[in-house]
C-alpha cells in the first residue's frame, strides 16, 4: 500500500494542481472530466474549479448540468464528447451498473491513455473486471472511491482510497489533493471498492450506534443535547458524534449523502463477506435498520435519518411512537 498526501494539501487551494508525482507536466490547458454531478459530483466540481481547472461535465439531470454551468464548468452534451476532450475523467455514480453503462457510452471516444478516475461506491469484482477490460484498449482505470460526504469533500477533508495502476495513481495526485488530506493506492483495480466497503462498514456501524444510543437516552428522558455533549466528552467518541449529532438530535436530513446509498453499499458488504466465506452479524442488523428507514420514506434523506428507523422498530413491537410526516422530517425535535 502506498499512502501520500498530508492534512495541509485539503485546505490548500493554492498548491501546484499541475504537477505529478513522477515530475512530468500535464498540460495545463488541458480539462478534466466529470460525469455524475449529484451530491458528491458537484462538491467534486467545486473544488476542482477552485484549483483553477477546466472542468467538463455532464449529467443525466439538465438541473445538474445547469447548476454545474453556473459554477463556471462546461456542460458536454454526451459523456462520448468528455470521453474526447479529457485526458483524466472523474465518474461519480450511484453503482456499478452506471459505471458500466457510461463507460460503454463514450464507445470509441474513450482512447488510449485515457484515465478513468472511479469515485463511485460498487462492485469490487466488477471493479476490477472493468479495469482488465479497459486495460486491453490501452485505458488506466482506477477504482478511486471517496471515504468522506459531499460536505468533507467541499472542505477538503475527504479521503482517496484507490486501486488501479501505480503510474495512473501518480499521475492523479495533483487533483487528490485539491479535495482530499489524504490518499491511499492499496494495490491493483478492485482494491479501492474492498477497502471502501471495509471503512464504510466501520462508519456506518458508528453513525447506527450514535442513533440507537440518542434513542436510549431519550427513552430514559434524558436531554438530547446533554447525552450528546457528554458521548463526545466520554470514551465514546466519535468524529461521527460531530457531523451527524446534530442532525440527529433535530431532525435536520438535508442530505449530505443519502440513506439509500449507504443501503446500498451495506448489501455490497453483505455479498462481499459471502463471497469470501465470513458472516457480518452486526452489518446484517444495520442492513435492517436501513430497510426500515426506507420504507419510512428516508431514503433519498440524509444517512443520519437513520435514528427514525427506531421508530419503526417500537411500530413492530405495538408500541406508538411520535410518527414521522413523510417528508424527511419529524413533527418534533429529538429532545
Amino acid at each position: 500500500m502506498t499512502q501520500s498526501g498530508d492534512r495541509n494539501y485539503g485546505a490548500d487551494m493554492k498548491s501546484d494542481s499541475q504537477r505529478i508525482a513522477t515530475g512530468a507536466e500535464r498540460p495545463a490547458t488541458e480539462p478534466v472530466g466529470l460525469i455524475g454531478l449529484g451530491l458528491m459530483g458537484m462538491a467534486l466540481a467545486e473544488r476542482l474549479r477552485g484549483g483553477s481547472l477546466e472542468i467538463w461535465g455532464h449529467d443525466i439531470d439538465p438541473g445538474r448540468d445547469d447548476l454545474l454551468a453556473a459554477s463556471g464548468g462546461k456542460v458536454a452534451t454526451s459523456v462520448a464528447d468528455i470521453a474526447s476532450a479529457c485526458g483524466r475523467i472523474l465518474l461519480s455514480l450511484p453503482d456499478s451498473d452506471v459505471v458500466e453503462a457510461v463507460l460503454a457510452d463514450m464507445g470509441p471516444s474513450l482512447a488510449a491513455g485515457r484515465i478513468i478516475l472511479d469515485t463511485s461506491t460498487g462492485d469490487p469484482e466488477r471493479a476490477a473486471a472493468t479495469g482488465r477490460q479497459l486495460a486491453e484498449r490501452g485505458v488506466c482505470y482506477l477504482d478511486a472511491t471517496i471515504s468522506g460526504s459531499s460536505r468533507q469533500v467541499r472542505e477538503g477533508q475527504a479521503v482517496v482510497l484507490a486501486g488501479g495502476p501505480a503510474a495512473a495513481f501518480d499521475q492523479c495526485q495533483d487533483l487528490f489533493r485539491l479535495f482530499a488530506r489524504r490518499w491511499f493506492h492499496l494495490g491493483p483495480c478492485g482494491s479501492g471498492s474492498q477497502m471502501k466497503l471495509v471503512s464504510n462498514l466501520v462508519l456506518g456501524l458508528n453513525r447506527a450506534a450514535l442513533a440507537e444510543g440518542l434513542w436510549l437516552g431519550k427513552a430514559l428522558g434524558l436531554d438530547a443535547q446533554t447525552v450528546l455533549t457528554v458521548l463526545r466528552e466520554s470514551m465514546a467518541y466519535s468524529r461521527i458524534m460531530d457531523t451527524k449529532g446534530e442532525k440527529m438530535i433535530h431532525g435536520d436530513f438535508e442530505p449530505q449523502a443519502r440513506l439509500s446509498q449507504h443501503h446500498k453499499d451495506v448489501r455490497l458488504m453483505l455479498r462481499a463477506a459471502a463471497g469470501a466465506g465470513t458472516d457480518l452479524p452486526l452489518t446484517r442488523a444495520h442492513a435492517r435498520l436501513l430497510e426500515l428507514a426506507e420504507i419510512a420514506g428516508y431514503g433519498a434523506q440524509d444517512n443520519s435519518a437513520i435514528i427514525r428507523a427506531f421508530e419503526h422498530l417500537g411500530l413492530e413491537r405495538g408500541t406508538d411512537p411520535e410518527r414521522s410526516d413523510g417528508e424527511g422530517r419529524h413533527d418534533s425535535n429529538l429532545d
